[in-house]
């Protein structure tokens, strides 16, 4: 393979992105090397822009790769059934694969893992992230095939997709019938809704702030049954008025920043039923939570982090199929040195911007 560079941005310090050239490394029997299509663009890459996610400096981010293989060894190449010119979405956790956690098909928790996107630079060969035109694959990588024929600001949404799916549906265990609250009309929040309607939920009602207005639009327009205005509304009250007093059977987070859905979940949450949490909120402390209503109501509160191979394969599986509106969810495309603005942009700190889905496209 003739040496060459690979252009990234890298995250330097606190709100600050670098454009540098990055060696691109030989390819070995076990490893590959992606020409990075589409990267999308998350509430936790503002986090980690930031510095709140204590992740490590310098680092290429992006953590949501979509590409064409480049190169591939042979033993990475049947291990994952892809070689040269495929088209493939690459999950985040580069786990061990391993220890006795792995094996148990727990791998998103494994003591080992790492994630792309947050291992600094100096850990050869550096090209750990997705703001890049090319990527390193690591050995322990988990890929999917992605159908070549859709547009890739489509295509890499398989990402929060994903989310949606394991977030709203698999780790709650949400059952047709089901009603489900989803507090945060965000990409993640409107991929829930799509998941939970596939699964066959019967009333999904997602909450939102008052700037939220036109994602709250297309929350109904992606199958939620209603919305709240949270500023506007009493959220506690409306919830109930819409459940009968039952409450939901799943409540699900994925606000971020904001500690405040947190002490509303346990509110909205049926008797017996679950509070899911994967909005981070950099590691503030929650004021004002009640344990005791977790205790009265036997309500199970989890975390989740991530998504496992089977939420990725029915995010593909939806995408693939294009039964739904989602392309609706796209809204901004930026060329690769402008990572800093499509960060700032999803974080409406650009006016007049609106960004639900945004992705960095190295060739744009």
């Amino acid at each position: 393979m003739p040496i060459r560079n690979s252009l990234a941005m890298v995250h330097t310090a606190p709100r600050q992105l670098v454009a540098q050239d990055i060696a691109i490394p030989e390819i070995g029997h076990d490893d590959a090397l992606l020409r990075i299509e589409a990267c999308g663009i998350c509430g936790s890459d503002y986090e980690q822009f930031e510095g709140v996610l204590r992740s490590p400096m310098p680092a290429i981010p992006g953590h949501e790769p979509l590409g064409i293989i480049e190169h591939i060894g042979d033993g990475a190449a049947a291990r994952w059934g892809v070689d040269v010119g495929d088209r493939i979405a690459v999950e985040t956790m580069l786990a061990c694969h391993h220890c006795e956690t792995c094996r148990a098909g727990r791998y998103p928790l494994c003591p080992n893992r790492r994630i792309y996107s947050y291992i600094p630079l100096a850990d050869a060969p550096g090209l750990w992230g997705a703001y890049s035109e090319y990527m390193y694959l690591h050995p322990n990588s988990i890929v999917h095939k992605i159908d070549p024929s859709l547009p890739p600001e489509l295509a890499v949404m398989f990402n929060p997709l994903g989310a949606g799916f394991r977030w709203g549906v698999e780790m709650p265990g949400t059952q047709p019938g089901d009603t489900v609250v989803i507090m945060g009309p965000g990409q993640r929040g409107l991929c829930c809704v799509l998941a939970c309607r596939e699964a066959g939920a019967a009333n999904i009602i997602v909450t939102g702030l008052a700037a939220d207005h036109k994602k709250l639009e297309l929350a109904r327009t992606f199958g939620a049954h209603h919305t709240i205005d949270v500023q506007n509304e009493n959220a506690v009250a409306r919830v109930a008025e819409l459940t009968g007093g039952r409450g939901a059977d799943v409540v699900v987070d994925v606000s971020s920043y904001s500690t405040e859905p947190i002490v509303q979940s346990l509110d909205f949450v049926s008797f017996g039923g679950t509070v899911m949490l994967a909005g981070t909120k950099g590691f503030k402390a929650v004021p004002n939570f009640v344990s005791d209503k977790l205790v009265m109501k036997e309500i199970t509160l989890r975390g989740a982090i991530g998504v496992t191979s089977s939420g990725y394969a029915n995010a593909i599986r939806l995408l693939e199929a294009r039964t739904t509106p989602i392309e609706q969810m796209h809204t901004h495309r930026f060329d690769l040195r402008d990572a800093e603005l499509a960060i700032r942009t999803l974080a409406r700190e650009i006016p007049g911007e609106e960004s639900i889905h945004s992705c960095l496209i190295p060739a744009a």
